[in-house]
């Protein structure tokens, strides 16, 4: 976008950020946003946003995320920006209750009511804000085929060049990306692992990213199953995620509630299968039968039975491997959706 607009990226600091801002060459601006409820902290970031749009005058602020999405939008409206573009990657509320589910609604309301054009990075998510009631259906569109960035697959691609990890033996493995959290599903994935383990000790479960304990923990047999089971591998935080998709036979990913995962899409585009639960986003970007399976969300039985299905028809699993790449090429290359967000800012503010 740096070739058509003076591009300023705002998010709260840290080294991602940094790493970000000298990679893509663009100005960037820190205002710490917290991902809790947090008022005050929330509010000083409401003033900072103010401070900065009075001063830059831009001519569309595009939010992400629903802290930044709300925060962002409420500050464009009080200065009047005239394109309030806001894209909905996901929606916390959705396993919300009680008086957290009525704030987080009432939120996420404010949200599009301060914005121009809201955008669903999937069609089933697009179908959910109005199932919901949260706003006007013409105010809301879905860039392209889905996603908020679309993926780059030549860089997720079996033949990128990449460090390799050695993998001799003969076991299938399993692959988990994501966060380490109860909403990703990881107490599940755990627990129907060691189950089926149990029944065959030719498989491995490599789990790949950060352990977040403060928000949304796992449970404590389940870190502890982690640490110590000898076929569950734990890597942490990896800045490149392609050698654990190499080493791999297909992607586990039982999450609770998704915007539009990358992570389902990366997989996808070094050609493995997937395992998903039957949430927006992970049920458009996997076929049933064709790329991979999907299964209900929290179900620890159907999650086993999906797992065991993948080791005893290898001639299945093959097949689905086969046609993984292609169904992600031809839906979610990074160009196309780059291609059509161009096309909604010019047509938007020509």
């Amino acid at each position: 976008m740096k070739q058509y607009y003076e591009v300023v990226a705002v998010s709260s600091g840290g080294e991602s950020f940094d790493k970000m801002l000298e990679e893509q060459e663009v100005r960037g601006v820190v205002v710490p946003m917290t991902r809790k409820i947090t008022p005050w902290a929330d509010l000083k970031a409401l003033v900072m946003l103010i401070c900065l749009f009075l001063k830059e005058k831009p001519d569309i602020v595009h939010t992400h995320t629903p802290k930044a999405g709300t925060l962002g939008m409420l500050a464009a409206w009080i200065t009047r920006v005239p394109c309030r573009l806001h894209t909905i990657a996901g929606l916390p509320l959705l396993v919300a209750t009680g008086k957290k589910r009525r704030l987080l609604n009432f939120v996420e309301k404010v949200t599009y009511a301060c914005a121009t054009k809201v955008y669903p990075n999937s069609f089933v998510m697009k179908q959910i804000v109005l199932d919901l009631g949260f706003t006007r259906p013409e105010k809301l569109k879905v860039i392209a085929n889905g996603s908020s960035n679309g993926i780059n697959t030549d860089f997720f691609s079996p033949k990128a060049s990449f460090t390799h990890i050695d993998t001799t033996d003969q076991t299938f493995t399993f692959c988990f990306v994501g966060r380490m959290v109860t909403d990703k599903g990881i107490n599940e994935l755990v627990h129907a692992f060691v189950r089926l383990y149990e029944k065959n000790d030719r498989v491995r479960l490599l789990l790949v990213g950060p352990l977040e304990q403060e928000l949304n923990p796992i449970l404590p047999d389940v870190e502890e199953l982690i640490s110590h089971h000898s076929a569950i591998h734990y890597v942490g935080y990896q800045s490149d995620v392609r050698p654990f998709f190499a080493a791999s036979d297909a992607l586990v990913f039982p999450s609770y509630r998704e915007g539009f995962p990358n992570v389902v899409m990366q997989a996808g585009a070094m050609g493995l299968p997937s395992i998903v639960t039957d949430i927006n986003g992970c049920n458009e970007i996997i076929i049933e039968g064709k790329n991979g399976v999907i299964i209900p969300p929290k179900d620890k039985q159907a999650l086993y039975e999906a797992m065991e299905q993948f080791i005893l028809n290898p001639e299945k699993v093959k097949e689905m491997a086969m046609n993984a790449r292609p169904l992600i090429t031809s839906r979610y290359e990074q160009k196309l959706v780059w291609d059509a967000l161009l096309a909604e800012y010019k047509m938007l503010l020509p």
